[in-house]
């Protein structure tokens, strides 16, 4: 199948995780966070903004996750599928919830300029997965394909490095600008 199919269902896949943060009860979505942003916190202690240590860890835990994602995409897709819906579900609640108790104002100057490329890097990346990993899933039932599987990974390869080349500008902006905007 051709990757704008791919890229189609990873945006349907993103569109449906915001949706599912914006209907989400209060208290499913608060329990679970509540650890992972007191980590936050902390981890906010020694990773300030304006440091190049802070943009070198966005960078790379954000191309981890891609690359385990894509890794692992033959596990049925589960773990693609399941980056796109988290990642844009916790987007919403935690947007609904900014602009619930601060402004949209806010929520823009902190998301807006990075996530311009964030998000198309994780909609990319995951939809190079889940071609990839279809691919091999198909190749297992069907022998006679197991001659597309080695250009499907060359493909997907590319579409996997233009995610992480977009995801270093998104660190930078998210290290040195969004702070400043934040700060207003």
């Amino acid at each position: 199948m051709r990757y704008r199919w791919w890229l189609t269902v990873a945006a349907g896949l993103f569109v449906v995780g915001l949706v599912l943060g914006l209907v989400m009860p209060d208290g499913t979505a608060t329990d679970i966070l509540t650890e992972e942003l007191a980590a936050l916190k902390e981890l906010g202690t020694i990773l300030g903004p304006f440091q190049a240590t802070t943009v070198l860890f966005i960078f790379v835990k954000n191309v981890v996750a891609l690359l385990f994602s894509f890794i692992f995409s033959p596990v049925l897709c589960l773990i693609p599928v399941l980056t796109l819906l988290l990642n844009a579900g916790l987007l919403s609640f935690i947007s609904a919830i900014v602009i619930q108790e601060n402004s949209l104002g806010l929520l823009l100057a902190g998301l807006l300029p990075h996530g311009i490329f964030e998000i198309p890097a994780i909609i990319i990346g995951e939809a190079a997965a889940l071609s990839f990993g279809a691919m091999v899933i198909i190749t297992a039932f069907s022998p006679e394909r197991r001659k597309l599987l080695l250009p499907n990974l060359k493909q997907n390869l590319r579409y996997l490095a233009i995610a992480c080349a977009l995801l270093v500008p998104a660190a930078i902006i998210e290290t040195y600008l969004t702070p400043l905007l934040l700060l207003r």
